[in-house]
Order: C-alpha cells, then sequence, then structure tokens
C-alpha cells in the first residue's frame, strides 16, 4: 500500500519500507544448447505444419524463436546438422597408433644413438691417426666368421 504525500509542488510516494539491495551478483544465465537430434524433430515437425498459426504455436511450446528454425534450416540444408548428431568428443582411439607412436619414439631414440656411436668412432679413428696406430677395415666376412 503506498500513500502519496503532496510536499509543497513535489509529490512524494512511500511505498514501506526501505529494502537495501542484494550485493550478490546474479549470476550470468547459460545459454540453451539443442542437440542436432531436436533441431531435426523440431524442423519435421515445423515443415509439416499447414494451418496458419501452427509454427507459431509449435515456437511457443518449445519456447523457441523464428530464427531458430531459420539457422536450422540453413544449418540443414548445408549438411551441417547430419554432421552434428554424431557423438561428441574424441574418436576412440586406433589400436595400431599407440604402437606407431611407440616404435616411432623408439626410432628416433636409436637414430639419436646411432649419431652419437658414429661419432664416437670418427673420434677413435682421429687418435689412432694422431697416435700412428693403423686401423685395418674390417670386411663383411671377418664379422661372419668364414
Amino acid at each position: 500500500m503506498s500513500a502519496a504525500v503532496m510536499t509543497g509542488r513535489t509529490r512524494r510516494v512511500d511505498h514501506g519500507p526501505v529494502v537495501p539491495p542484494d550485493p550478490e551478483v546474479p549470476e550470468r544465465p547459460q545459454r540453451r544448447r539443442f542437440s542436432a537430434e531436436f533441431k531435426l524433430a523440431i524442423l519435421r515437425e515445423a515443415d509439416a505444419c499447414t494451418e496458419p498459426g501452427q509454427i507459431g504455436a509449435l515456437l511457443r511450446r518449445e519456447g523457441l524463436y523464428s530464427s531458430h528454425l531459420v539457422d536450422w534450416r540453413r544449418q540443414r540444408e548445408a549438411g551441417t546438422l547430419e554432421a552434428l548428431s554424431g557423438r561428441r568428443g574424441r574418436k576412440p582411439a586406433n589400436p595400431l597408433a599407440k604402437e606407431v607412436t611407440q616404435l616411432r619414439r623408439e626410432n628416433e631414440h636409436l637414430g639419436r644413438r646411432l649419431e652419437q656411436a658414429e661419432r664416437i668412432i670418427e673420434i677413435q679413428g682421429k687418435v689412432s691417426e694422431l697416435l700412428g696406430i693403423p686401423l685395418i677395415p674390417a670386411s663383411d666376412e671377418d664379422e661372419s666368421g668364414s
């Protein structure tokens, strides 16, 4: 119950006791997200509407805007709704992918060890040359044991 009080030329309205504003900041509302199945179902239902006002009733019932239908029809024509209807998230891992990754790592590691071994052999060759020790190159026949 409000009472109007005339004070001079101004009118002041009394609305009752003064309540201080809530100091809490309200949470920001979250956007609604519609699944591809829902969008396609609504589009099928909207396409089946033949009477004037049926689409409006559908939109009111579902709490949608006409712009939703426009966007969803464009997506359907572009084929993006069918692409979105699959499962979200990471694709199941290929069982061989883990092995391939492990083999690549191992290959890189062995490549680094080979480079290191080649450098060591090169340094040993230079040291033997400096010391005047002749190196006899090993042939493939000697290594096979024949």
